[in-house]
């Protein structure tokens, strides 16, 4: 199986053209205020129209209600929806009720007792995304640049695809690979000169180094 990799996060024309040109496999965007990534919507419209079916569009939220998520929906018109908050399982299958879309959930990790909840929700989600638990007093659940011990996912065998997320960077990345064996890699802060500004030169280099883990052929940067 390939490697999925995705560039979350992404702001600017510029860098999502960066992570499209990279030949990133998804794109996500960020629909939560506390964030310096959130998006309002007239941008999400945009910048959906710009990705021209060059890569999977990932709709971040947190714990938002259904009248946010159809407006996230309506303006960016996602491929696939990011839940990154506290959503149980009965919320998940509302919202893949009511809106008919993959959804990914992200899982904060920082002990093995956090591994315990990670059946109850591969029964449900089309994808897992492991992320390092936010400090208590954070104001987000992710993209804060913290890793978590990657070997407490070396046994792990969900049953669905999973993605690994927290802290990683063209220097890490390929050992966070080695360690996990996850089929998927999420970067956010990783890429960035501050936070919420993407730096494209470092989405190019991570994406190669995120090839070259798994000895896939790079792709040609336009």
């Amino acid at each position: 199986m390939s490697l999925i990799v995705k560039i979350c996060g992404l702001s600017t024309p510029e860098t999502l053209d960066a992570a499209l040109d990279a030949r990133a496999d998804m794109v996500g965007f960020v629909f939560f205020p506390p964030s310096p990534r959130h998006l309002e919507f007239d941008m999400a419209r945009s910048l959906g129209r710009q990705v021209r079916n060059r890569a999977q569009k990932v709709a971040l939220t947190v714990d938002a209600d259904a009248a946010f998520l159809q407006s996230v929906i309506e303006a960016l018109r996602p491929d696939i929806l990011q839940l990154h908050g506290a959503e149980s399982v009965a919320q998940i299958q509302t919202v893949q009720r009511m809106f008919g879309l993959p959804v990914m959930k992200a899982l904060p990790i920082a002990i093995r007792a956090d591994l315990e909840r990670i059946s109850h929700y591969a029964a449900v989600v089309d994808r897992l995304l492991f992320d390092a638990r936010a400090p208590r007093d954070a104001t987000r659940p992710g993209g804060l640049g913290n890793t978590f011990d990657w070997h407490l996912l070396e046994a792990v065998q969900p049953g669905v695809p999973f993605m690994l997320s927290g802290g990683l960077d063209a220097d890490n990345v390929g050992e966070a690979l080695r360690i996990t064996r996850a089929t998927g890699i999420d970067v956010s802060s990783g890429v960035e000169r501050e936070p919420g500004v993407k730096d494209s030169d470092k989405i190019t280099a991570f994406v190669r180094a995120a090839r070259a883990a798994v000895g896939e052929r790079a792709h040609p940067v336009a």
